[in-house]
């Protein structure tokens, strides 16, 4: 059993809130840049002092509709400036924030409402509006649904409601929050069922970002610092992100459309970027599609290659003389093309979530854009690791923060304990004494420590697949390979009480047409695509290069090509782009058994 724990750097009075962290970067530069916000075709700068005072206009507003201390309430809205400023005007009247995805259906809407006990929802249109009202009924709790998008905004209701409250009974409230207080409860993604609501305290969020600042300073703290958040903000990962970056007095943009994500990196032109491998992943297959097409795949494929061997080279030191030159030029034909896609600027990323891949974290290093790839869970605040900027191991989410300790159980589970690890799940003390032993939280992950304490996550323990043979397959790594190929979207691998490995694949629709215009073919819907002979020899071929990290045993030796794809809107993917896989295995449960036609599961 292997344990690692990282001493702590910062620490903080008990009586420190979040909005202390908002009070202190105020105080320092009052004038300073804090937020930019979208205004026509561009960016118009909001200062630190001005985000303040709609901080306090639109918390009084908050006391004066009766949403007391400790109160819930609801928001739901894709990623923009009022999230961000509605959450920490909750924080300074001492309520507590409850996101809800804006693709939630309206059942999981009811089951986080209600279960919070939410005295107040704000949701983004009038559609949420609809939806919220059609399950009222069950919300014996709410008082108030406010609007953004509507001809009477939420902000303006409540800054109106918020005039006749002073700035003494809202300092009273303020200062009357401390570490150990509720700040947030945020439900888990449900892939595994139910969701459940992680209370996460004022501490939880204060001190991990705190330590976060003297871990990635030259990431947060360096002249000009700036992020365009584009993660759901609903998400732990986006949540944290949004207190981190006002803690550490950066600029802080949002993006709420990912469909013009690349035109808004163009603009805001950020210096570092938070998030998930999936988006990389798009970034480069997007790219290697446009070289094909434009007859320079070749040039491609070998920047890329000069890019890997070139991020492998600092691994070793220094890269060699020939591949130093051989990277000036990669650089000035193809590399600085797809920093630009990116904004041009960053130099650092943030990636969680998932396994990024070793093939990919060199490419971008090699890029000039150097990829942290981090690990966390809803309950430890999102970052329990990170990879750091003085010492980055590609294949690893990094050592734990500072504050944090991880340790590897008998069966390979990752635990837990310190900082960022939340209270408990709300209204369910079964659950919550379930996931702990003693101070460790069990994260249901399976992972290794290396001797400097940099943790590799190498699969989930209830995804772990057991065959008929009595062999244990992490999925993941298979299906991160697969997914690596342009033409795949998603990937699931089954067998579990099977006698062979076999993979569910879908298509990804938007490449697809560049894909077989590239290969000089007609275009094809994604149905006649699943049939395709030269779609299937693709894939045959990411299978057998997904295969070569596995052992036989652990090899796929079959797979179909679904017709549809996993979404969020048909509920096989969470908004996090996880996929659902319980609902997939039960959903195709007949595409999985024509895989094994002479066969079925072995009892256990």
């Amino acid at each position: 059993m292997r344990e690692y724990r990282t001493p702590a750097l910062a620490s903080a009075e008990p009586e420190t809130s979040i909005s202390d962290l908002l009070l202190a970067t105020v105080h320092q530069n009052p004038d300073a840049v804090l937020v930019r916000r979208r205004a026509g075709q561009g960016w118009a700068d909001l200062a630190a002092g001005d985000f303040l005072a709609e901080v306090v206009s639109v918390a009084k507003g908050f006391i004066a509709a009766g949403i007391g201390p400790g109160d819930r309430v609801g928001i739901m809205a894709r990623t923009r400036y009022e999230w961000t400023l509605l959450d920490f005007a909750l924080w300074h009247a001492g309520a507590v924030p409850v996101p809800v995805y804006e693709t939630s259906s309206p059942s999981q809407t009811e089951w986080i409402l209600a279960d919070s006990g939410s005295q107040a929802v704000v949701v983004e249109t009038a559609e949420h509006a609809d939806l919220v009202e059609t399950i009222r009924p069950s919300l014996p709790d709410l008082k108030h649904v406010w609007q953004i998008d509507s001809d009477t905004p939420a902000l303006t209701i409540l800054r109106d409601l918020g005039s006749s409250v002073s700035d003494d009974e809202l300092e009273k409230r303020r200062s009357n929050i401390g570490l150990d207080d509720l700040a947030t409860i945020i439900y888990t993604s449900g892939t595994t069922g139910q969701p459940k609501g992680s209370e996460l305290t004022h501490g939880n969020f204060v001190l991990l970002t705190l330590n976060t600042i003297e871990r990635l300073s030259v990431v947060v703290k360096e002249p000009g610092a700036c992020t365009l958040l584009f993660l759901p903000l609903a998400h732990v990962f986006a949540r944290y992100v949004e207190v981190l970056v006002i803690a550490a007095g950066a600029i802080l943009g949002h993006a709420p459309d990912v469909k013009a994500l690349t035109a808004d990196l163009a603009s805001f032109r950020p210096t570092f970027i938070l998030s998930v491998p999936r988006v990389f992943e798009k970034v480069y297959n997007s790219a290697e599609q446009k070289a094909i097409a434009g007859g320079k795949v070749k040039i491609f494929h070998w920047a890329a290659r000069v890019a890997i061997s070139y991020s492998r080279g600092l691994d070793d030191g220094r890269p060699t003389l020939r591949i130093r030159l051989a990277h000036r030029l990669a650089d000035a034909l193809v590399l600085h093309k797809l920093r630009a896609v990116l904004g041009g600027r960053a130099r650092w990323a943030i990636s969680g979530g998932a396994p990024l891949g070793e093939r990919l974290g060199h490419f971008y290093r090699g890029l000039g854009l150097t990829v942290l790839e981090g690990y966390g869970l809803t309950e430890t605040t999102a970052p329990a690791t990170v990879n750091v900027p003085e010492r980055t191991k590609i294949g690893t989410v990094g050592p734990p923060l500072p504050g944090v300790g991880i340790k590897i159980g008998d069966d390979g589970e990752v635990l837990i304990t310190g900082i960022p690890v939340f209270r408990g799940y709300h209204s369910d003390p079964a659950a919550t004494a379930q996931a702990f032993t003693g101070e460790w939280f069990h994260s249901g992950d399976i992972g290794e420590l290396d001797d400097d304490g940099y943790l590799r996550i190498t699969g989930r323990k209830k995804e772990l697949i057991v065959t008929a043979g009595g062999k244990n397959v992490a999925p993941a790594q298979l299906e991160d390979r697969v997914r690596a190929h342009p033409l795949v979207s998603q990937c699931v691998v089954v067998g579990d009480n099977r006698p062979f490995i076999a993979a569910l694949i879908t298509l990804d629709s938007e490449l697809l047409e560049p894909w077989l215009a590239a290969h000089g073919r007609s275009p094809l819907t994604v149905a006649e695509a699943t049939t395709d002979p030269a779609v299937r020899a693709a894939l045959d071929a990411a299978v057998s290069r997904a295969n070569e990290v596995v052992s036989r045993a652990e090899s796929i030796r079959a797979y179909t090509i679904l017709e549809g794809d996993f979404t969020i809107a048909n509920g096989y993917l969470t908004p996090s782009l996880k996929v659902v896989r319980h609902a997939v295995l039960r959903d195709f449960a007949a595409a999985i058994n024509q895989l094994y036609p002479d066969t079925r599961p072995t009892p256990r």
